[in-house]
């Protein structure tokens, strides 16, 4: 009935197990009173033996040690917490900091630390009063605590100084664009003080990232707060890296990010097609759309630029659909001119095949652009496929069922197996130009690409391979009985228009076969 629920049934057969084997048992124990209070006790237990040494009773003294609990508790606030803010002290911070570098030692992860400084915070305890600065720091620390992961340490060293420790970073830009976050923060409006005084305060911030500027905590505080120092210099408000290379690529990497945004939103993004070239008969049979950007001022910027910044930022999702409305808009202007069955084929990013209502999504999109459905085909990387596991399959099936055509696109990169293969709802492979770019010279190239044509062939599978560039290559993937390709050496990607031609002839001629290996790649035949 006095149970108070905290211990579990192994605290109470070690306590059993002390009373019989040594005949006493002490420690502290969490007990309720008769008013339902939870309260901690000191107890000590005794067992009491008659003549023959048997156990008649126990007899249990016991102590209320709630007032000690709370004088260690406050202690403890004492030493690890300080007392105007709450926040983690520097002994505190320490301890924690240490804890993440051992974590990330042992799960290869990186760690930023942040000094951050309050801009010209001398001049409200100059101009307001210390009481004043001490309710602007309470005020600060509370606002940046709200924005905080859980796993995040916010510290204040002392005075105006304070330091972040972000854990689980897998890029350098996260802690700038958290930087910048954290600046934002700050300036997001006045902090109203007693006595009706309104102040705006800025921050300079430096950054130190384990395990490239420093080992250990003191190491890691020591360069962040160098790197503070270049943040004042640059003009305060800002941030800075503790290698200038670092702070250059991150402010490329956010600005880049940010034109993206507005790209996105201005519609500077375009689709360019490659031609699939049918490879028995020289037919153009389809094209794979591909994402360029156009910037008014810039240029043309190269897709290996902004498609990995669009992935991590989770820009890809708009981008993705963006481009998958354009092209599947410009196939049906195809088909209404004369080219029915032409079929584009689009790329899905991960995190749009990650989308519970993709399938639905498709559907609305087939419907607003009116193109048959058998001639879009999109393409998965054989990795997203491992990525996502078993619900994988489940969205792919709902994807083949509105009519679409599935392929699997840098195929033999991955690790999938045959038989998780034959159960995918899909109609090719698309051989990944890594494996064709050392045809001829390339022994292995050659037999990978050969094994997987035959592969595809005994699956019933047509097989398109990517990247081809010269006469050689093209005549080895023919003899083989490859039964498409894309490459420059028929057209590099180009916008719609530069199609007509091709478009008009039909296709492109193909030269004679003549291509004879000296060696048969094993098991090609």
């Amino acid at each position: 009935m006095l149970k108070s629920g905290r211990h579990g049934p192994d605290f109470y057969q070690s306590l059993w197990s002390s009373l019989r084997a040594q005949g006493h048992w002490q420690g502290e124990i969490w007990n309720r009173r008769k008013d339902g209070e939870l309260y901690p006790e000191l107890l000590t237990i005794s067992s009491v033996l008659d003549d023959e040494g048997s156990v008649t009773h126990y007899v249990a003294v016991f102590a209320d040690i709630s007032q000690l609990k709370r004088s260690e508790e406050q202690l403890t606030q004492l030493a690890h917490y300080d007392q105007l803010t709450g926040l983690p002290n520097r002994l505190l911070l320490q301890s924690r900091l240490e804890h993440s570098l051992d974590r990330a030692r042992r799960e290869q992860r990186k760690v930023a630390v942040m000094f951050l400084d309050l801009d010209r915070f001398k001049n409200v305890n100059d101009s307001l009063g210390h009481p004043a600065g001490d309710e602007l720091l309470s005020l600060i620390a509370h606002r940046l605590r709200g924005r905080l992961r859980e796993e995040d340490t916010l510290a204040r060293l002392g005075g105006d100084e304070f330091v972040l420790v972000l854990e689980d970073l897998r890029h350098p830009d996260e802690a700038a664009r958290i930087a910048l976050e954290v600046i934002e923060l700050l300036s997001q409006g006045p902090f109203r003080l007693g006595g009706g005084h309104e102040v705006y305060i800025g921050a300079s911030i430096g950054i130190s990232l384990y395990p490239g500027d420093g080992q250990d905590p003191m190491e890691l505080i020591r360069n962040a707060d160098a790197a503070m120092y270049q943040a004042k210099m640059a003009g305060r408000n800002t941030y800075r890296f503790y290698t200038e290379e670092l702070t250059r690529k991150a402010q490329q990497r956010l600005s880049l990010e940010t034109r993206l945004r507005q790209a996105l939103e201005t519609d500077e993004l375009t689709v360019f097609y490659q031609p699939q070239i049918e490879l028995a008969s020289g037919r153009l049979v389809g094209v794979e759309a591909l994402a360029r950007w156009i910037h008014p001022d810039e240029g043309l910027i190269p897709p290996t630029q902004f498609i990995p910044l669009a992935e991590e930022s989770g820009l890809i999702v708009p981008l993705g659909e963006q481009i998958l409305r354009k092209a599947m808009i410009q196939a049906h202007a195809w088909h209404l001119g004369g080219h029915a069955g032409l079929r584009v084929a689009v790329n899905l990013s991960s995190r749009q095949f990650q989308q519970p209502d993709l399938p639905g999504r498709l559907l609305a999109l087939l419907k607003e652009t009116g193109l048959d459905p058998d001639c879009l085909e999109l393409e998965i990387t054989e990795s997203m496929l491992l990525e996502q596991g078993p619900g994988a399959l489940h969205t792919l099936e709902r994807m083949r069922s509105l009519g679409v055509s599935l392929s699997i696109d840098d195929f033999g990169t991955g690790y999938s197996s045959l038989a998780y293969l034959k159960r995918l709802p899909v109609h090719k492979l698309k051989i990944d130009q890594s494996f064709v770019r050392g045809i001829p010279d390339d022994l292995r190239d050659m037999e990978i690409a050969a094994t997987i044509i035959a592969m595809a062939r005994n699956l019933r599978l047509e097989v398109l391979a990517e990247g081809v560039e010269t006469k050689a290559q093209l005549a080895y993937l023919r003899s083989r009985g490859c039964d498409l390709a894309q490459g420059y050496y028929f057209s590099p990607p180009v916008p719609a228009e530069q199609l007509g031609p091709m478009l008009a002839a039909g296709g492109v001629p193909l030269p004679a076969m003549e291509y004879t290996p000296s060696r048969c790649p094993a098991g090609a035949e």
